[in-house]
């Protein structure tokens, strides 16, 4: 399949889900998926030692692609430095619906940026926070800076371990969310699958969600989300 779409485009109620694929067990039960979610997120990454393998798969693969290969600063496997990440890119780009770039890595991947421009591939600038959930000040200051690049989607992903963090998340996602750029907001931690539900529940632009084991701490599923879903969808 593996067609060309649009992340920006949303369902009645909800953003889209991406099912994350990050090791070739996961891509395996991604080609075999009968109700796939809207898109796969390949993790290259983490997929940085079998690069022919997925690209043997891809054809198989029933949704569109968003081609992320992550910093190691926001979470990215391998140590990989930047030329690394850029040739990986470069590399599955003609597959692409969508790609992210981190925020942080927006101009030493220039190049991509105007490959992804010149193919009218959807762009998703993203932050990922490890530590904590920032102020609403510095949320604001991000947001501000990832729209300067005019993204399909801005994806922001914080640390929510305790109330006042995941507070803050939703917060800044109520009082960004009717901005011109779609936001995916998102937690990571011992509140995590609460955030997540919360924040799809609200309309994040994007929910991800794991094929197998979460790829972040509390990461749902594709089929408890969709069970979350359903539970307000009616």
């Amino acid at each position: 399949m593996n067609v060309r779409a649009s992340v920006k485009s949303k369902t009645a109620a909800n953003g889209r889900l991406v099912g994350v694929v990050a090791s070739l067990t996961t891509l395996a039960r991604a080609a075999r998926l009968r109700q796939p979610p809207d898109f796969f997120e390949l993790r290259l990454d983490a997929l940085r030692d079998s690069l022919g393998e997925v690209a043997r798969a891809i054809p198989d693969l029933p949704a569109p692609l968003i081609l992320t290969a992550r910093h190691p600063r926001e979470g990215g496997l391998g140590g990989l430095a930047i030329g690394a990440r850029r040739a990986l890119l470069f590399r599955f780009l003609e597959y692409a619906a969508a790609v992210d770039l981190e925020l942080r890595s927006v101009r030493q991947l220039q190049g991509v940026m105007d490959e992804i421009r010149r193919r009218q591939i959807d762009l998703i600038i993203s932050h990922h926070d490890l530590r904590d959930t920032p102020a609403p000040a510095q949320l604001r200051r991000l947001t501000n800076a990832a729209a300067a690049d005019r993204p399909a989607i801005f994806k922001i992903a914080t640390r929510t371990d305790t109330p006042a963090q995941l507070d803050r998340l939703v917060s800044f996602f109520r009082e960004t969310n009717c901005r011109p750029t779609p936001i995916a907001a998102m937690g990571m931690g011992k509140l995590g699958l609460v955030s997540r539900r919360q924040l799809d529940r609200l309309g994040s632009a994007l929910t991800y969600v794991s094929l197998g084991e979460p790829n972040a701490e509390g990461q749902p599923t594709l089929s408890q989300l969709r069970r979350a879903r359903r539970a307000y969808i009616r």
